[in-house]
């Protein structure tokens, strides 16, 4: 176990934009390579020579809330009730995996406006045991036929077959103490959050004047539409919940449960068959990687639609850039809008092409990033006609208007070992097609918007050293109008910005996002006037916006695993109502 004695002989490189240094590795003593032999001899984990509570620790007490003592990771959701449940997981010993299945179930009962069994999602995994890095795509499918008579098209969902897969290759605890703090909450009641509050808010009259999506929004108790603060239960979902804890997903596709669903879509108006259910599949694929400094690599979601090789274009940028340490302000700003415009005209370009043909690796390419960066100017916006490769005038499919919020939802989820898990899960739309399975309780998601419909899409990363196998950042963005833009600028504040820059001060600074077209830099409410007067004077075109997304993130500089003096801090996004767990 030649790369496990390095990491327990070479402590890992402190990240920062002036501390970290390369240390190559060395050679361990004859004896000491022994006896690490013969310690991963007796645990299937090599990293249980790192783990300094293993002595306190009783094997047999795993999957109970308490198991592990001292550090044990951490969690930020946009929903705290979801934050509660991974943080339970971590400490009763449960892997990244196990904590982001049991925080996605949950999500689907305490924020259905944005995750639910009828949905899906992405996360991009990192395995600090195994040594992988990858991508799960379980995102909503298209049905196969839209049956005449259909009122409203609904999607194949993908959440469960999805945190199935997670589990069965990354799990350690058994499923059904991940299905039941989801089921438990459904049983024995949960109150409205404030997160959950604020997009019933948002409803249209279009989906209440469906009787069972109005019925699933009823507090029967004072015959009126829930609101914070309200004690629900949900026993439909409840017993969905119970079999799925007992049964698994499969009975979800293609047992018990797929026959009651299918007939339910149906009467709810929807549009869902046993073959859609029965041939869905989750899709693993490698990540998409940018490579930062020091041997550690950025991993993005690697799926269709673009909006990974969008986040991959935006850090490639930065990364060639720079001296973002050094830059005030005003110039950071200037650059974030200016890489965001690049490479959303690319991805615009692209689309106008037929989509390019989805090439990612050829897209996020040092060559395609150069390009893409070429012209860039410190103290002028530079227009997109003199950028390589990007038209003047868009294809016809993209917007001209303020693009619009994407509903959807993400969390960061870290256990002690390094291992991490970002996800975003999503409904396509505020609650999915509006549409209920009645006497099941499952929100039904919306088919998948074609291509161009907004900007939105996974946003989230991980920040891995591949060398060392040790964790440094990850984050999840959701909502507002550019979830990517969002989670790159967090990101470049975070890791790249001066020594006394934390993560809370990379998540309060106010965003800016360009789209490229309209070639307008949308700016958050509240950013300080000095700082919009010198946009303008760079020849910034201006527009406010309330919000540019959540940002859910975790920033260990020391690394992940670290024995001694380790320094890891994780957040929720200050604009939302969620909530972050950690033993900081």
């Amino acid at each position: 176990y030649p790369a496990v004695s390095n990491v327990q002989e070479e402590p890992s490189p402190v990240l920062g934009s002036r501390q970290m240094t390369a240390r190559p590795p060395t050679r361990a003593p004859a004896l000491f390579l022994l006896l690490g032999l013969v310690l991963a001899g007796c645990s299937s984990n090599p990293l249980d020579s790192l783990n300094p509570f293993k002595p306190q620790e009783d094997e047999a007490e795993r999957g109970t809330i308490g198991f592990i003592q001292g550090f044990f990771g951490g969690v930020a959701t946009d929903e705290p009730r979801a934050a509660v449940i991974g943080r339970e997981i971590l400490t009763a010993g449960g892997t990244a995996a196990d904590g982001a299945v049991a925080v996605s179930l949950a999500l689907s009962l305490t924020l259905p406006s944005s995750a639910g069994l009828g949905g899906g999602g992405v996360c991009v995994i990192n395995d600090a045991v195994r040594k992988e890095r990858e991508t799960l795509d379980f995102l909503p499918g298209a049905p196969g036929v839209i049956p005449p008579g259909t009122q409203q098209a609904t999607a194949v969902p993908g959440l469960l077959r999805g945190l199935a897969a997670l589990h069965s290759r990354y799990g350690r605890l058994e499923w059904r103490q991940l299905a039941s703090p989801a089921e438990k909450l459904t049983r024995f009641g949960n109150q409205v959050s404030r997160a959950y509050a604020t997009d019933l808010k948002q409803i249209s009259p279009t989906m209440l004047a469906d009787p069972g999506f109005l019925r699933f929004l009823t507090f029967e108790e004072k015959n009126r539409l829930i609101r914070e603060g309200d004690f629900v239960k949900q026993l439909s979902l409840s017993s969905v919940l119970s079999r799925i804890r007992s049964q698994g997903a499969g009975d979800f596709y293609t047992g018990l449960l797929s026959r009651q669903l299918v007939a339910a879509v149906k009467e709810a108006g929807g549009s869902l068959s046993r073959k859609d259910l029965r041939d869905y599949t989750p899709r693993w694929r490698p990540s998409l990687r940018v490579p930062y400094i020091k041997a550690t690599t950025f991993h993005l979601p690697n799926v269709p639609g673009g909006s990974g090789v969008v986040l991959a274009q935006m850090l490639g940028m930065l990364v060639k850039h720079g001296d973002w340490d050094d830059a005030e302000p005003a110039e950071r700003l200037h650059l974030l809008s200016e890489v965001s415009a690049r490479a959303y005209g690319a991805y615009w370009r692209n689309l106008g092409q037929g989509g390019g043909g989805h090439d990612p690796e050829r897209q996020i390419s040092e060559d395609a990033v150069d390009r893409l960066y070429a012209g860039f100017q410190k103290d002028r916006r530079t227009a997109l006609s003199a950028t390589a490769g990007i038209p003047a005038v868009p294809p016809r499919a993209v917007p001209r208007a303020v693009p619009r919020a994407v509903p959807g939802t993400s969390f960061i989820i870290v256990d002690r070992e390094g291992s991490a898990v970002a996800c975003s899960l999503t409904m396509n739309g505020l609650f999915g097609a509006g549409r209920v399975a009645g006497g099941m309780g499952i929100v039904l998601a919306q088919p998948p918007p074609p291509p161009g419909a907004g900007l939105g899409g996974p946003a989230i990363m991980l920040l891995v050293n591949e060398t060392q196998n040790t964790f440094y950042f990850g984050a999840a963005a959701s909502g507002g109008i550019a979830p990517a833009g969002s989670l790159a600028g967090v990101a470049a504040n975070a890791i790249m910005g001066r020594d006394e820059e934390d993560l809370v001060t990379a998540l309060s600074t106010r965003r800016v996002h360009n789209s490229g077209f309209p070639d307008t830099t949308y700016y958050e409410q509240g950013l300080d006037g000095a700082l919009i007067q010198d946009l303008t004077r760079r020849g910034h075109s201006l527009g406010p916006v309330a919000s540019l997304g959540l940002v859910n993130a975790v920033f260990c500089p020391s690394g992940i695993p670290h024995k001694e003096n380790l320094s890891c801090s994780i957040r929720n996004d200050p604009r939302g109502f969620g909530l972050f767990y950690s033993s900081e």
